[in-house]
């Protein structure tokens, strides 16, 4: 009687350890807790090519679920022009990042990569997608509200990718046309530039009514 009472004594610590680790080991994990607090523990269990890995951006041509797993890749890209096959459908996109992503969630730690596109003027590398004027051309509107539907209408485009992550928008002001992205600015004018801000909100999404100024990433 008293080896079967220690027997279950035993088990029922190691299973109280085995709780109690497991919820250790979840704190970053958990959303409840404070972000500061999330970031701590799990740069505290990484080793160092984990971290190297995370600050590490490949493209979309050298990333595998093997590479993401084995390499602890923290984001993957598409530049210009950089698709899984010529004229794939949203479908054929969204395939391509959760296979990368499952690669990346098989890790010790289950960190999810980033995935981010050249979305600039709409999500121009996705066929079929809508093509929206580069900035200079919008920056001649002076309708920022046309600018934010466009942002909204460019992240629907986006997320129906799979995709959460665009190069967008380019906040600069050009006083130099031989800079060459001069286009990708909404004016010389910094004024313009600022209202046409707007393509941030139509793109994340507007912030919520308790905002309370801490950065805000929106979703679609």
């Amino acid at each position: 009687m008293g080896s079967s009472r220690n027997k279950f004594t035993s088990l029922l610590l190691m299973f109280c350890l085995v709780v109690l680790v497991r919820a250790e080991y979840a704190k970053y994990k958990d959303p409840k807790q404070p972000l500061a607090v999330r970031i701590n523990d799990l740069l505290g269990r990484m080793t160092l090519a984990e971290k190297i890995g995370q600050m590490t951006q490949i493209e979309r041509v050298n990333a595998t679920a093997e590479a993401m797993s084995k390499y602890f890749i923290g984001s993957v890209l598409s530049g210009g022009g950089s698709v899984p096959a010529p004229q794939a459908s949203a479908g054929d996109w969204a395939s391509m990042v959760n296979e990368m992503q499952k690669g990346s969630l098989s890790t010790r730690l289950g960190i999810p990569m980033i995935y981010g596109i050249d979305a600039v003027h709409g999500n121009n590398n996705a066929y079929r997608a809508t093509i929206f004027p580069h900035n200079i051309g919008l920056g001649a509107t002076r309708d920022p509200m046309l600018v934010k539907r466009i942002g909204e209408a460019t992240a629907l485009e986006v997320r129906a990718t799979g995709i959460s992550y665009a190069f967008a928008p380019c906040i600069a002001v050009c006083r130099d046309p031989r800079w060459g992205r001069c286009y990708e600015s909404y004016s010389e004018d910094p004024k313009v530039v600022q209202a046409m801000t707007t393509l941030i909100s139509g793109l994340q999404g507007d912030a919520p009514s308790d905002y309370t100024g801490r950065p805000y990433v929106g979703g679609r």
